[in-house]
């Protein structure tokens, strides 16, 4: 075995995957797992553990895959995670353990990603018990939404003894994991449910079509229903538009309606007579993990695919993963382009997207360099969809149906510190409904930092 290189992970051939939506990349076997776990120094001051959001024991959970102990493997990571198959599959570990690992120094960084995902694909696969719990204290927490910080905030306070109550607005659980994510880079039945499932096993009791601030106000849970504490993990799905012409064509779609429609609302699949457009040629306008989703989707539903993207490669804010697997799928990529206005013929329908081309001037505040847009350079884009990935922010409601609940001017939820606690007394939050859209990973940080708070809080 060479120490310095990482086991190949298998996956579909590209032209076939691009046909289908089954998972891309494949998974360890059990014996590929253990010699990829065999690789790691297990250091004393492993720098992993401090790029990791959730502080996961990186090198004790690997040490029990190395000797083979995978129940054990499980439950180290259930300890700090309870959404292994998750996060193993869509974290960006390339910027946060991985980036930390002495063996990436010169050579590859230990996968520890694709070993987390086997781990708890092993735990699904072999129905480990992962439901232990303290004993039950009959205090009630609520909490706003069954994403990623949702599930990881109402797991942690079951652990811990509380009665916890996720309510949902969706008819599905799993927040952005069921609607955003499409299902080539995270199946739906098997790895979403399956951990949803895992986390309703600690007792957490689940409702579904409740929309807070409609159905239900945060006042009234607390008022009626004797729930001592919130944690509002009801992310940011309002999504952004760039405000040019012909936005408002039919054929135009913002990333979020276009992937719920395709992910949660199974448009791809037979028999589900879920509306969706993709027309011959699609672009998506961005250049983000979401975009990459996007375009990715639309080139299983048939189309010619394109990003749009007004800077360069380098530039690109998607992970390098999710760049690549597109580029072998055969998604186009249109660098230093923006659109200026979208094109539509008498019926309303989009033909075609003008653009201006860029060049990249000094940096601006997020210390990328400034795309500028260079005079005389606009010509048309003959497409026929156009789906804009622009980035969302927080839906509004909660804050305006909750008396002393503060917002800032993006319509972020304001977190007094790092535990989430907000300008209403024992109301907390967490997530992308705090700091706008962001990762899996940071928002479960919050829900285990917000649980912890709550605890400490209601436990004196």
């Amino acid at each position: 075995m060479d120490r310095m290189k990482r086991v190949k992970v298998e996956e579909q051939d590209p032209k076939i995957r691009a046909t289908n939506f089954e998972e891309v990349c494949l998974g360890y076997t059990q014996d590929e797992a253990v010699e990829e776990a065999s690789r790691c120094l297990n250091c004393k001051k492993p720098m992993c553990v401090s790029k990791c959001p959730v502080a996961i024991d990186i090198p004790g959970f690997i040490k029990h895959v190395k000797n083979k102990e995978f129940s054990e493997a499980v439950k180290v990571i259930a300890k700090y995670s309870a959404l292994p198959a998750v996060c193993g599959r869509v974290c960006p570990q390339e910027t946060q353990c991985e980036s930390k690992c002495i063996l990436g120094i010169k050579g590859d960084a230990i996968a520890i990603g694709k070993l987390e995902r086997f781990v708890g694909d092993y735990s699904r696969v072999h129905n480990v018990d992962l439901s232990e719990t303290k004993p039950k204290n009959g205090i009630k927490v609520a909490v706003v939404g069954s994403g990623p910080s949702g599930l990881t905030c109402a797991g942690d306070l079951a652990k811990a003894g509380y009665d916890v109550t996720i309510f949902e607005a969706l008819h599905e659980a799993g927040g952005v994991l069921v609607y955003g994510i499409p299902e080539f880079r995270l199946p739906k039945e098997t790895v979403v449910r399956h951990e949803v499932e895992n986390v309703k096993k600690l007792g957490v009791k689940l409702e579904t079509n409740v929309i807070v601030g409609r159905t239900v106000t945060i006042n009234k849970l607390m008022e009626d229903e004797d729930f001592k504490a919130v944690f509002i993990g009801s992310g940011a799905g309002l999504p952004m538009f760039m405000g040019i012409p012909g936005e408002n064509l039919n054929g135009v779609f913002s990333a979020n309606e276009y992937l719920t429609r395709n992910n949660l609302m199974k448009a791809y699949k037979e028999g589900y007579q879920t509306p969706i457009r993709t027309g011959e040629k699609v672009a998506v306008v961005g250049g983000g993990n979401v975009a990459m989703d996007s375009v990715r989707t639309a080139v299983r539903l048939g189309a010619e695919g394109h990003i749009v993207y007004r800077r360069s490669e380098s530039e690109l804010p998607a992970r390098a993963e999710e760049v690549h697997h597109a580029k072998e799928e055969g998604v186009i990529m249109d660098l230093l382009v923006n659109p200026i206005e979208i094109l539509g013929d008498e019926k309303g329908n989009v033909i075609g997207m003008k653009c201006v081309r860029m060049q990249l001037g000094e940096p601006d505040a997020s210390g990328r360099r400034r795309p500028i847009a260079i005079e005389g350079s606009e010509f048309t884009m003959d497409v026929n969809t156009v789906i804009m990935s622009l980035g969302t922010s927080p839906n509004p409601l909660i804050p305006l149906t909750t008396e002393g609940l503060s917002i800032n001017k993006r319509k972020c939820i304001i977190a007094e510190d790092e535990t989430g606690l907000t300008s209403k007394k024992n109301v907390y939050a967490g997530g992308d409904a705090v700091s706008g859209a962001a990762t899996v990973i940071l928002a479960m940080e919050a829900g285990k930092k917000a649980a912890k708070a709550i605890d400490e809080m209601l436990s004196k």
